[in-house]
């Protein structure tokens, strides 16, 4: 017997560490110390800050994993899980500094695993931030062959009296909608049980057969980072921002608005996307189950006064996104209640 037998082939770890090196040490910046291959990764703090606050986030990829894997479609969840754990820590208005990823696969496959480095690597960039390290674990017998498990940690930083934590939201500020690229990595538990009920395939169209529904429930999820640095960079006062994940506006809205308040939202501001219909009417999904699950088209969401309306939505569709007034803010009906208004609770 040998470690190779036993199923885990360490020439094939090192192989595949060297095959993804580019793709890595690519998303790294001058303040990053050494190269891979060490017991840790090192970076500086960027030059010039005065009371640094550092901000740490985690997720995953959720079930999307077992869709894309069906599939073979690896690089896209590399993208999913940078965009998980940024768009989280750029809430309080940090930049993010480095991304570590975990792992970890029954046997190794080289090729799969080179693509979700290479989507990481690509998130990493799209986010301004460097892949400092991460971990790689084969797992023989825990994992069955051919299947993988992501973990994602990002680290952010932001100076101490430039933190947006939502105590200076008021009635009357507005919530400007940032479009999504699709359902993002949230909901895919519902999703894949829609998919086995008509055994949807690769061949599979929605939208009176204009579009592929694999390709679109497998768009990786948006990354707002540059927008938020682009938006800060330019002056916009932001006065609260919150992720739309799993729980839909309804429990993510309001984790960034202060005791007291609530948020008015208003659904026609948008248009829901044909992807979002046909999961609804193909799944007889109730109103409130939708709200409660997917983004409906809404990834990120702004609380800016009402005076940086114009300003806001002038440079955000000037970054390439789509964005919309959706709704205010408002004085909740009861200490102890943020449920939102104008929408299913």
């Amino acid at each position: 017997m040998d470690y190779k037998r036993a199923g885990v082939d360490v020439e094939a770890g090192r192989a595949f560490i060297q095959r993804v090196k580019a793709s890595i040490e690519a998303t790294h910046c001058p303040e990053v110390i050494g190269g891979i291959g060490g017991f840790s990764g090192l970076m500086r703090l960027p030059a010039g800050l005065r009371k640094p606050v550092l901000v740490a986030g985690t997720d995953g990829v959720g079930t999307k994993l077992e869709l894309a894997q069906n599939y073979q479609c690896h690089r896209g969840v590399g993208i999913d899980l940078v965009a998980m754990c940024v768009n989280d820590v750029i809430t309080c208005g940090a930049t993010p500094l480095f991304f570590l990823d975990y792992i970890a696969t029954g046997v190794l496959s080289p090729d799969a695993m080179a693509e979700v480095v290479e989507g990481i690597a690509d998130g990493c960039r799209q986010s301004g931030c460097a892949l400092l390290g991460g971990e790689t674990a084969e797992m023989p017998g825990f994992y069955p062959q051919g299947r993988y498990d992501l973990a994602g940690f990002c680290v952010a930083v932001v100076e101490e009296d430039k933190l947006i934590g939502g105590d200076r939201i008021t009635p009357g500020d507005h919530i400007i909608g940032i479009a999504s690229s699709g359902v993002h990595s949230n909901g895919f538990s519902l999703v894949r049980k829609i998919l086995d009920q008509v055994n949807a395939d690769r061949s599979t169209r929605y939208d009176q057969g204009r579009r592929l529904l694999l390709k679109d429930l497998l768009t990786p999820t948006k990354v707002y980072a540059s927008l938020v640095r682009h938006l800060l960079n330019n002056s916009v006062t932001i006065h609260g921002m919150a992720h739309i994940t799993g729980g839909g506006l309804p429990e993510n809205l309001p984790r960034c608005l202060p005791e007291g308040t609530t948020a008015r939202i208003d659904p026609k501001t948008w248009s829901r996307s044909p992807l979002f219909q046909w999961l609804q009417d193909t799944g007889n999904i109730l109103e409130r189950d939708l709200w409660h699950t997917f983004n409906l088209d809404i990834g990120f969401c702004l609380v800016i006064p009402n005076e940086a309306e114009n300003l806001t939505l002038e440079l955000c569709h000037r970054h390439g996104h789509r964005a919309w007034v959706i709704g205010e803010v408002v004085t909740a009906s009861s200490v102890n209640s943020q449920a939102l208004e104008g929408i299913p609770s």
